[in-house]
Parts: C-alpha cells; structure tokens; sequence
C-alpha cells in the first residue's frame, strides 16, 4: 500500500511502462590446461605429517611459463590459500578426480633446485620428517628487493675465463698446474685427499686439524682444500658453526684469490645472522651460479651449489650443528646425504673427533686424515694436568682455584704475549650455596637457582630476577652464601687483583663487550668461556684451562667427548712447545678426558667411547627414535610401529622442568632402538605410525627425535 495514495502498487509491466532487459554480466572461461606437461606436483606448506606427499593441480594456460619446478606457488587447498613448493610437471595425473588449478605462482625463482629437493626428501625420510618442515629449513624466507637486483647469471668457469696473458684460462691452468696446498703435507692422506678432490673423484675424509697459526690455521687448509675444487671445475659447500668462523674462512679463501661475489668473485657467504636481505641474495647468487664457493652456518648445508664437488663441515661437534627445529638434522649427517645423493667429496674436520666421525671411519665409509705423532709433537703446545695428585705437595694452597704453578705460569708467559684463560661458566658467581650446609640457593617465588651478578650486590635469581635481599637457609637458617661455580667475570676480577697493572680482556656472549674475534699480540690476560676465544695472530704464550671438574662432570651421553673437544679448541690456539706454548688443566677433572688432553690423542678418547657405546647398544652404533609427550599418546604411537627386531625401552617419566613448572598432563619418554641396517625402517614405521595418529585427530602430545644427542 502506498503511504501517500494509499493504492496499491502494480509491477511496472502491469502499468504499460517499458521495463529494461537487465544484462547478464559476462564472466570469462577459466584458462584451459597448459599444452604441455598440464599436471604439477607441489608440496603443500602444511605441518600435518598425514599430508607429506606431492598434491597435484592443473596449471592453466597463462601460468604455463611461470610454473618451473622448484618455484613458489600458492594453491587452494582445504578451502584456503596456502603456500608451496612445485616440485615437478607431468603429462597425467594419479587423481581419478578433478584437480584444482594453481592459483598464481609466487616468483619465477626456482628456490628448490632438483638437487636440493631430491636432498630435502632424504633428510625428511631418515629424521621420520616432513618434506614440508625441511624446506623450510633450507630455503629462506622471499624477499622481494633482492629478486629485483641484477645478479650475474652464471659465474666463470674454467673453460670461459681469462688468463692474465689473454689466453684461455684452460691452457693458463695448465701451465700453473693445480694450486698449492701446503698445509696439507702435514697430514698422512692429505695430499691424495686433495688429488682425488681435483680429478671430480669423491672420497670422504675424517680431519683431525693440527694447531697453528697465520698460513698453519684450520681455515687456511681449508681454504686450499676448497680452492682445489674449484680449480678442477665444481662448487664447493663449508659449514661452520658461528659467524666468527665463516669471517675466518673467508679471510683465507681471500688469501688463495678466491674472492666474495660481491668483489667479482665466486664466494657467497650464507649466514642468518646477517639479516633476511643478505641471506637471500647469498642464496639467489649460488641458485642462480654466480656463486660457486658458499661459506656459511648451519642451514646453508641445504645451499644449492650447482656441481657440488666438495662439501666441508668444520668442527662437527659443536652443539650450534643441531638443528633445534624438527626433524632436528645434524649437519655432519646431511653433508654426509649429499656427499652420497650427488657424488660429491666430504671433509669432517676439527681439532677433536667426535664419536660419529668415528664411527664413519670405523666403517669404512671414509678414511682418516691424521698427522704423524712426531709431527704432532712438533706442532703442539707443552701439556700439563694439574690435578690434586700433581698439587699435593703444595698443601693447603692446592686447593686454590689458582693454584701456585699456574700463578707463576701465568706470570711468566705474559712477558711473551698474550695468555688465554678458559672458563666454563659465564657471569660473575652463576650458583651460590648456603654457607654452613652447602645446599644450593634457590628462589623463593620460583625456586629458580640464585647467583651474584656483582660482588657487592644481593644474589638475583636466575629465572626470574627477583632479589633476594632477605634471604635464609630452608635447611639450617643461616644466611651467608658460599659460591659453588665462578664466572667468567669475577674470574677477570680475581686475576686483574692478582697481576696489578696487566690488561685484562674478557670474551663472551654475556659480557659487556661481547664475544671477541682477535686480540694483539700484546702482554694481556684473555678470559673467555668456551666458544668465545679470540684469535691471537702469533699464538698464546700459554693457556690455563680452570675447573677442570665442572667442565668434565655431567651424565649426558658424550659428555667427556664433547670437554675434550672445549679444552683442544683453547690450547689450539697455543704456541708450539718448541717456541715456549704452555697449557695447564687445572682441577680433577675426569679421567679419560685429562689423558687424551696431555698425549693430545682425540681419537683415541673417540675410539674408546666408540667401543663402550657398541657394547651397550648406544648411538651411533644403533638407531633410536626418541618419543617425548602424554603417555596415551605415547604408546599410542609406538604400538603402530612394527619394525623387525625393534628395542621397546619405557616409557618412563620424564623429569619436571623446574622453570617452567609441572605440566598439565605429565610427560614420558619411549626409546625404540634397531640395529643401524634397520634405521631407515624405523624412520619410515616412525613417520607412516605420526601420520596415522594425525590423520585421526588422536589427543596428547608427541616430539619425535631420531638418533637424540642427550638419552639421559
């Protein structure tokens, strides 16, 4: 009814007015499939392990040219965009139905190179991984400014270069032969290492890297390593463990005329550290070929160096080769895939071995490249373990943290240069103790340990924060506090006491000035924690390596291995013997450890550890898979894994994270251990028993590790 007529309305055809037609708007046809190869597997960005396998599309006719295997796509899946990775075309499709088409190609850059994607499935398959988790481990995340810069397409070769006189490059190396390699005359094996290297052969090697300095450095030999590899026509891969020593490698690649991209050379360095930008142009420079030497940290042992030739991992028993995000890699391991997958030589140095390293040796999989123990001798600084048996003469003085011998060893080596002091705890006094009973310290809200952060300061927690300004003993009521572990700072305190009017530096992650790369060659006191010793361009006059028993003490699997390798790292950077180089242990710290330290024998300490691990059944000489989470979950899991002769060991509760508090539903832990010929069928019973349990939605929690550092 109309509101002002009050008639009612009529439809405008019923009133003899002309009504339009409305036009139906037009909607384009979908793209037709492409031509040729129409189907494209790509592997979703997605974390269920239920969905680790290729899904396939269409790709349309106007993403024909853009669509190359390796690219980033985004693809409809669950109703959703998401992202992912095209991994290769075909003519037919394994899907009887309808397949989607590709929504849009992300960048024309072929990120996952064939090499790498075939890399990322083998490391997937042996961690019970996704493919999805270890892509996004080896390839970084897109940034787009750097796609735009102009890079150079393809560095130069052998065969396209210039000699300085004009002539081919081919003919000029042939008259100048490989390059020289004299740091590895030292070593038995080394020379033929070399020889194979140049020839395109791939032999695999186990380096145990003498100490030395300027052209005698680890990185130098590496740097000849690598420069024979690039002289016979292929790539080469080094994996560090820190930023202080990519610059090291560097520096020495510089020195064989092996130059950074940036300078016209064929060197990308490949460091998260150096921020996203940095980082992706590093790798778009060795996808795209300019790059033909990559130096970096651990990610870049997926890097896609194009005719890998040598893959290096330096120092493969620092913790900082670990992946700490699933499926947890090591990168030893995946050099070790690759060296495989691509016919590639591999080199595992450092100045200690770990058991690992020597299990490959003791395989037969790779050779030792060791020094001859007259060369060793020659080469090494003087050793001495000052242990309560070698100070018991000195009395009640012998149970100084500073004992006399190391007092005046320290006195002395500072009129010849500068003197390391390793310590294995940063801080000023990180634990302290009730003074009368000798019961740790903890904090009263959280329970958290407490420490002194300064001298004349209450004790902070270590948790929390919190001061502890009225604190007593729950045990005996007393007040007073005693320290149990000395820092790196207050032990840069007692020695700047000590030896008034000396230098005193101090290194370390925690501290003021940070971790230091070089020091003069100037009379100073260098205090560093593990990890963080600065280079000393002629050497150290002498090193004291203190607490010896905390730095040894610990239940964790390799445990002794790993103080080793702490204490060779520091007294590496000592003067040979023969020019006066001192390093002194002191404390009692475990057995095995200190003797390996004085006959300077690191395989033999590996050797041993070797055997005990193969007769209780330990890793590497088996394969574990370690399941962590809700017991329901737990056994859940694990009673689908059907793996002949396979180990059931637990579940047993795990121990309460006492700074996160206890959880809402208690953890434990299962341990399934084969013999290594059925590892990779644990892997894959593993894998198949997760993706049954997250196609089914099952409850709880559960973290899979394969072959765990820690079992304790």
């Amino acid at each position: 009814m109309c509101p002002v007529t009050g008639v009612p309305p009529e439809q405008p055809a019923l009133a003899g007015l002309e009504v339009p037609t409305p036009r139906r708007r037009r909607v384009a046809a979908p793209p037709g499939p492409a031509a040729r190869l129409p189907v494209a597997r790509v592997c979703v960005d997605l974390a269920p392990p239920h969905l680790d396998r290729p899904f396939e599309y269409v790709v349309p006719e106007t993403l024909d040219a853009a669509a190359r295997p390796g690219v980033r796509v985004k693809v409809r899946f669950a109703g959703q965009d998401v992202d992912g990775w095209l991994l290769e075309r075909v003519d037919h499709a394994e899907h009887e139905g309808r397949l989607l088409p590709l929504r849009r190609v992300v960048s024309r850059e072929a990120v996952v190179a064939p090499q790498v994607a075939l890399l990322a499935r083998a490391v997937a398959d042996r961690w019970a991984g996704t493919l999805a988790d270890v892509l996004r481990l080896a390839v970084p995340p897109r940034h787009a400014r750097v796609e735009g810069e102009t890079l150079p397409d393809e560095a130069p070769t052998a065969t396209d270069a210039t000699a300085p006189d004009g002539s081919p490059a081919d003919r000029h190396a042939e008259s100048v032969g490989p390059p020289a390699a004299p740091a590895w005359d030292a070593y038995r094996g080394g020379p033929a290492f070399l020889r194979h290297v140049l020839s395109g052969g791939a032999p695999r090697a186990v380096w145990t890297a003498l100490p030395g300095t300027g052209e005698r450095r680890w990185a130098a030999a590496i740097a000849q390593a690598v420069a024979t590899c690039v002289h016979g026509g292929r790539g080469a891969l080094v994996v560090v463990p820190d930023g202080r020593d990519v610059e090291r490698v560097c520096a020495a690649l510089r020195d064989v005329d092996l130059l950074d991209v940036a300078d016209g050379g064929v060197v990308a360095r490949l460091v998260a550290d150096d921020g996203p930008a940095a980082r992706y142009r590093a790798f778009l420079a060795a996808l795209r070929g300019s790059a033909r030497v990559v130096v970096g940290t651990r990610a870049s042992a997926f890097a896609p160096v194009a005719d890998l030739g040598l893959a290096v991992c330096w120092d493969d028993g620092d913790l900082q080769h670990a992946e700490p995000r699933a499926p947890y890699p090591h990168v030893r391991d995946v050099l070790a895939l690759r060296s495989e997958l691509e016919g590639a030589a591999l080199l595992v140095g450092g100045h200690a071995r770990t058991v690992e390293a020597q299990q490959l040796v003791v395989s037969g999989w790779a050779r030792e490249v060791v020094a001859d123990r007259t060369v060793v001798r020659a080469r090494t600084p003087r050793v001495t373990a000052l242990t309560s048996v070698e100070l018991a003469r000195e009395g009640p003085a012998a149970a100084a943290r500073l004992p006399a011998p190391a007092w005046r060893v320290l006195r002395d080596a500072l009129a010849a240069g500068p003197v390391l002091v390793q310590v294995p705890r940063a801080g000023y006094v990180p634990v302290v103790a009730c003074v009368r009973c000798r019961t740790p310290a903890r904090c009263g809200a959280c329970h958290g340990p407490l420490g002194l952060t300064r001298g004349d300061g209450p004790p902070a927690c270590g948790w929390c924060g919190r001061l502890a300004t009225d604190r007593r003993c729950d045990e005996c009521g007393a007040s007073g506090l005693r320290s149990v572990r000395v820092g790196s700072e207050r032990t840069a305190e007692e020695l700047g006491r000590a030896f008034p009017g000396a230098t005193v530096r101090v290194s370390g992650a925690r501290v003021a000035g940070g971790v230091l790369a070089d020091v003069p060659d100037r009379p100073a006191l260098v205090v560093a924690t593990p990890g963080a010793e600065p280079y000393a361009p002629s050497g150290y006059a002498a090193a004291v390596l203190l607490d010896a028993a905390v730095a040894s003490a610990g239940e964790r699997l390799g445990a002794e291995v790993d103080a080793l390798r702490r204490w060779l790292a520091a007294a590496a950077l000592v003067r040979p013997a023969g020019d006066g180089g001192q390093v002194l242990l002191v404390g009692d710290g475990a057995p095995r450890p200190t003797q390996a330290l004085v006959r300077w024998d690191p395989s033999g300490l590996a050797g041993r550890e070797l055997d005990e691990r193969v007769e209780l059944r330990l890793p590497p000489a088996v394969r574990v898979a370690a399941l962590t989470g809700t017991r329901d979950a737990v056994a859940a899991v694990v009673a689908r894994v059907e793996v002949p002769a396979v180990e059931v060991l637990g579940p047993v509760p795990q121990p309460v994270d006492e700074q996160r508090g206890p959880a809402l539903e208690p953890e434990v832990r299962a341990l399934l251990r084969v013999d290594p010929a059925e590892g990779a069928a644990l892997a894959r019973a593993v894998a198949a028993s997760l993706a049954i349990r997250s196609a089914r939605r099952e409850g709880g929690t559960v973290r899979v590790q394969m072959d765990p550092a820690d079992l304790l």
